[in-house]
């Protein structure tokens, strides 16, 4: 077999229906629609989760928790993921997204203490957690909040 004698299975692909060419067509006119009514009109037809007037099962089931619009997230980063830097570098939410590390900054970045650290780095961020600025400090380097 060729690349060129390759084929569907007879009855995998079907034509597309091709509406509104005319009565001659078969599909001209309403176009398979019938007259008039929600499912003729762009757009029509019911919406999901509609239970034919029926009280949906959105709203007939408790509704519990909060969502707080206002809260702030943090990019986590583990102080072991700073062992790409070399020694003496400063890390900044500029050089953490050059190196691929985070992809944005979202409302600040916070070290969290998982792993190890060997190199001296000053590390600014927003946050950082009571060990990640011991292992940081602890290797020679410097934990600045921004």
């Amino acid at each position: 077999m060729k690349l060129h004698e390759l084929h569907p299975a007879d009855g995998a692909t079907t034509a597309a229906k091709r509406l509104g060419r005319g009565i001659g067509s078969g599909l001209g006119k309403t176009s398979g629609k019938g007259h008039k009514g929600a499912k003729a009109r762009s757009g029509g037809g019911k919406g999901p989760g509609f239970e034919g007037g029926q009280m949906k099962m959105t709203m007939r089931l408790p509704k519990r928790g909060f969502t707080n619009n206002f809260r702030t997230e943090y990019a986590a980063i583990n102080v072991d993921r700073l062992e790409i830097f070399e020694d003496g570098q400063e890390v900044t939410p500029v050089t953490l997204i050059e190196a691929g590390i985070i992809k944005n900054v979202q409302d600040g970045i916070k070290i969290m203490g998982g792993g190890e650290l060997t190199k001296k780095l000053t590390v600014r961020a927003s946050k950082f957690t009571a060990t990640a600025k011991e292992k940081i400090e602890a290797a020679g380097g410097k934990a600045e909040v921004l």
